[in-house]
């Protein structure tokens, strides 16, 4: 269950990323908007993030958060932001799920 929660914390770190970036690209009323989504999705992910570390190890579950968050902040930035998505970038993106993976693997 501790797992699932990180899981579900690293997607709302992708999610408040995200809202930051609409966020730099909005003004007046829409941007504030995008603003208070930041928040709650940063609240929620902090909190879930405290509650998968009740029964993970904090450096096993930090790094899967960030990495969740990481992964999925690129692959939107690609996908909504119309960033590049060189060769190296997408390998790099790979390694980083393996490792994500490699750590949930040999965490008791």
């Amino acid at each position: 269950m501790h797992w699932i929660l990180l899981i579900i914390a690293g997607l709302f770190e992708v999610v408040f990323a995200t809202c930051l970036g609409k966020a730099k690209e909005s003004t007046g009323t829409e941007a504030t908007y995008w603003y208070i989504g930041f928040f709650v999705a940063l609240v929620v992910s902090m909190l879930l993030l405290i509650k998968a570390t009740q029964q993970l190890p904090i450096g096993t579950a930090y790094a899967v958060w960030t990495g969740i968050g990481a992964v999925g902040t690129v692959l939107l930035g690609i996908l909504v932001f119309k960033e590049p998505a060189t060769f190296w970038r997408l390998f790099f993106i790979g390694t980083l799920i393996s490792s994500i993976v490699g750590l949930k693997i040999v965490s008791h």
